[in-house]
Formats: C-alpha cells, structure tokens, sequence
C-alpha cells in the first residue's frame, strides 16, 4: 500500500500541477513537456491503482519501472551537473528513481511467479513467469 501511496501522491501532483512541471521538464529537455507530464500522471495513476487495488498488478508495477527509468535518465542526469551540489542532490534522485524501479521489477517478478497464491491481488496476474 505504502508502494502505491507514493505513486498515487505524484499523480496527483502531475495531473493538478501540470503548468509547472512542465517548464522544470521542458528546461531538462523533455520534448512536448506538457504533455509528457500529464500523460505520465495517467500512468502513474493507473500503475498506482493497478498495484493498490491488485488487479493485473504485475502489470501495474511494470508502469511503474516504465516511468521511473525514462525519468531517471532524462530528469536526474547528475553528469550534467557541473556545480558539485547540484550533482550530488541530482544523483540522490537519480538513485532513488532507480531503486525504487528496481522495487518495482522485484513486485512484478513476484506476482508474475507466486500469480493467485499470493492471495493479496483480486485478478491473478498478466504474465506468468512461474
């Protein structure tokens, strides 16, 4: 629940606070900012209601490794960085987005595996990897 918490919040945020998202994203380069803010919102809602509900939430966390990934790179490219602080706090994010993804491919590897017999999902899971 705690997992999916964090990416409901941030779709909120993405989807209410669009304006200015967009122009940190487009002055990191994100092409169509705008859009790509909103539509990740979308995302990051459905991957978070996908894994908190539990229905195809293998899928759900794949969503989630899907947007934290492509964010790490373009959004917290510390080796751009030249001043020493700003490298330093964009690597923390960099890392963060990066285990929190790898979080997700650990939840969506065990419920691909485990499918019904994990008992915490109400649809059994989209892929099988057991």
């Amino acid at each position: 629940m705690l997992f999916s918490a964090l990416f409901l919040g941030s779709a909120i945020g993405h989807m209410t606070q669009t304006k200015a998202m967009a122009g940190y994203a487009s002055a990191r380069g994100v092409p169509a900012a705008a859009a790509a803010v909103f539509g990740s919102g979308v995302l990051l809602l459905a991957a978070g209601l996908s894994v908190l509900l539990g229905v195809w939430a293998d899928l759900g966390s794949l969503l989630v490794v899907v947007f934290l990934v492509p964010t790490a790179v373009l959004m917290h490219g510390f080796w751009r960085e030249t001043d020493p602080q700003a490298r330093q706090l964009e690597m923390i994010q960099f890392q963060k987005d990066m285990a929190l993804a790898d979080a997700g491919l650990m939840l969506f590897a065990l419920i691909a595996h485990t499918g019904h017999d994990l008992g915490l999902t109400l649809t059994g899971p989209l892929f099988d990897i057991g």
